[in-house]
């Protein structure tokens, strides 16, 4: 799948909108894996199958969050710890007995493996207002409550490419553009708002853009 650009954190959101074989993420134990390169390379795979069903999820109930490896059972079968997954055997996981159709063609299993991790899940995810001062745009945006107000405004730029051109601030304050709201002092106080069945727009905090005279390039 194509990254616009690559982020540290992700929402769960983000996570969700790549749901087929050709576009497929999934989240793991808090981090987020891209697994396209399999999943589309082996597309009517049975093994593919679990995964596929599932893309656009988090699958953390695959694994022991204690070790990172598969969770297992003993089969009634064979009094033998296998692998334990209701959808059946996926990608990567070895069969009870030799297969022809069992490829050990990689070095890690793609929950081990780095080169499919893209970034980490968000632990909490808030939503603001940006409100262009220039153009009197207003746009609503979810953001990682881990992610500093630079990372807000790379996420930004899909409204505004020059957004690096203007000055962000909140009741007047310039933002520090690398610590995050919270650090920053703009506390995510929606539970409580939520709670009394207030609408979103009568307490999202709003962040005002103030154009800088140049503009910079996109």
């Amino acid at each position: 799948s194509v990254l616009m650009s690559r982020r540290r954190y992700y929402t769960p959101n983000e996570v969700a909108t790549h749901t087929e074989a050709g576009d497929c993420w999934v989240s793991v134990l808090g981090a987020v894996l891209d697994l396209t390169p399999i999943t589309a390379a082996a597309k009517d795979s049975p093994q593919v199958q679990p995964i596929v069903a599932n893309a656009g999820k988090d699958v953390s109930h695959w694994f022991n969050k204690e070790t990172g490896d598969l969770r297992t059972h003993v089969d009634p079968v064979t009094q033998l710890e296998t692998p334990f997954s209701l959808q059946g055997r996926f990608s990567h996981v070895a069969p009870m007995s030799p297969r022809t159709d069992f490829a050990a063609d990689f070095e890690l299993p793609w929950w081990k493996d780095p080169k499919y991790h893209i970034g980490r899940l968000s632990q909490s995810t808030r939503k603001i207002i940006v409100e262009n001062t220039l153009t009197q745009q207003r746009h609503t945006i979810e953001v990682c409550s881990e992610e500093t107000i630079n990372e807000i405004q790379d996420r930004y730029r899909e409204c505004n490419q020059h957004c690096g051109s203007y000055t962000w601030k909140r009741l007047g304050t310039v933002l520090d553009m690398d610590k995050t709201l919270e650090e920053n002092g703009v506390h995510d106080e929606s539970a409580k708002f939520v709670e009394h069945g207030i609408e979103e727009e009568f307490y999202l905090p709003v962040i005002h853009l103030y154009f800088n005279d140049d503009l910079t390039e996109a």
